[in-house]
């Protein structure tokens, strides 16, 4: 069975990256969620998406430049009226230790380095006991190759946008159980022969009905959406179908 991914919490109808979000996205019956991890002034792992705090939240300005004090004064809602501020990586972690979700933790260290930002989420993950429901993804490939040397008992995942040429040879060559494409350069071929080849693919952002039934058809791992309860009714839809 195909699982459902939530991308960054149930963003499709709450702020993304909020508590709100992620407790929501469980709600619907998904299997997993995925979020994105930056590092504070003072070296904290915060759950925000951009390098910059402007798009999400009520602040002006780099995550790198606010200490955790500063970020959490931020209000990360923008779809309501309640003030949230953006959660720790902790905070998530601990509310994890409650359900079943898988989670999959995106490294934002493309543009910014994040030096030892790899090592911090490690250590809380292994803190938390979820070694087993983690899947590190990252569009810096050195990042989750870092990850791996150090806990090569948590999955990793490559992210890409691009055609990738026999992605799962390279999966392979770098150590990661899984590829986290662009559902545009996944291919059912390609698909089939990653996992044949015993390498998950769980592309992403995938939120429209086509989209998604094929994915579904192909008996792809998972995928990742913003609207889980869209992907979960059509998962019903297509496991009914004779």
């Amino acid at each position: 069975m195909t699982q459902v991914f939530a991308h960054r919490g149930y963003s499709a109808a709450f702020s993304e990256n909020t508590m709100t979000s992620f407790i929501e996205a469980e709600k619907t019956g998904c299997d997993g969620l995925e979020m994105d991890v930056q590092l504070t002034k003072d070296g904290e792992v915060v759950v925000i998406h951009d390098e910059k705090v402007d798009r999400t939240t009520s602040g002006t300005g780099f995550v790198k430049d606010f200490t955790y004090k500063e970020l959490r004064n931020l209000n990360a809602n923008k779809m309501g009226v309640k003030k949230e501020p953006i959660p720790s990586l902790e905070e998530l972690l601990e509310w994890l230790q409650s359900n079943k979700l898988i989670c999959n933790i995106e490294f934002k260290n493309g543009i910014i380095r994040y030096e030892g930002m790899e090592e911090k989420v490690i250590e809380l993950v292994r803190k938390y006991g979820l070694t087993d429901r983690i899947v590190f993804s990252s569009f810096n490939h050195y990042s989750i190759v870092h990850s791996f040397r150090h806990a090569p008992e948590i999955e990793t995942a490559p992210l890409y946008s691009e055609g990738l040429y026999m992605p799962w040879i390279y999966a392979q060559s770098i150590r990661a159980g899984g590829i986290h494409p662009k559902y545009t350069v996944a291919p059912d071929e390609i698909i089939k022969q990653a996992m044949e080849n015993g390498i998950a693919v769980r592309p992403y952002t995938v939120n429209k009905d086509a989209d998604m039934l094929r994915l579904f058809k192909v008996g792809c791992t998972a995928f990742i959406t913003d609207d889980p309860i869209k992907a979960l009714r059509i998962r019903k839809q297509f496991e009914k179908r004779p």
